[in-house]
């Protein structure tokens, strides 16, 4: 019965995993496309983007977060990404862009690693990441109304680095110690794509920082 119930987990794990890397390829099309969407459209995905990762984790009780909902929210993601990759390419160059994903690939991947084959129950860093996630947004709200200098900006996102780097860790450890079930595919890949992505911009905005300067 035992071995039963591992094969099913890690099914359900390998099923998390290729709908994580299929919702970067729908990103990176979303990437694609949004060098065709008017600017004036981008404000209005990103009020949206922001409205489905509210209604996710909000229905994140009731298990009623589907596939189509999730490749969605990535195409628009990937949309609204782009003028941010845009700027990073025109400013420091797109080896920097490419930098930031490759390092970020190698982070995510050793995490992973180190998450899923951790025997301890890092369950008890969810209080500590969440109040850390909260304090993030504060500041990246703040910084719209009165932007940070160059030393905050740098300080904010070696903290985001930590901060996502160590939800990484967490989400796979996570999917090592629970039970998994089917619905909660969509989800688990979801929060997966979101470490990624906000790692991805931190790392980005790091290498930026310190490029800039040169």
């Amino acid at each position: 019965m035992e071995n039963v119930v591992y094969s099913d987990q890690r099914s359900i794990t390998q099923k998390v995993l290729w709908m994580f890397a299929t919702s970067l390829l729908i990103a990176t099309a979303g990437l694609y496309v949004g060098q065709y969407v008017p600017a004036g459209l981008m404000l209005p995905l990103e009020v949206v983007e922001i409205a489905m990762i509210f209604t996710a984790f909000w229905l994140r009780r009731k298990k009623a977060v589907g596939y189509m909902f999730v490749y969605a929210f990535t195409l628009i993601s990937g949309i609204t990404m782009f003028p941010v990759i845009e700027h990073y390419i025109t400013t420091v160059g797109a080896n920097i862009v490419l930098m930031a994903f490759g390092s970020t690939f190698g982070i995510f991947t050793v995490l992973a690693i180190i998450g899923t084959v951790t025997k301890k129950n890092l369950s008890f860093l969810s209080t500590i990441l969440l109040v850390s996630l909260l304090a993030l947004l504060f500041i990246g709200i703040f910084n719209l109304f009165s932007p940070l200098n160059t030393g905050g900006l740098m300080a904010y996102s070696v903290i985001g680095t930590i901060v996502f780097s160590l939800y990484i860790l967490f989400d796979f450890n996570q999917m090592k110690h629970m039970r998994l079930t089917e619905d909660m595919v969509p989800l688990l890949a979801l929060s997966l794509y979101l470490d990624f992505i906000n790692l991805f911009l931190n790392i980005l905005r790091f290498f930026g920082i310190i490029n800039s300067r040169d």
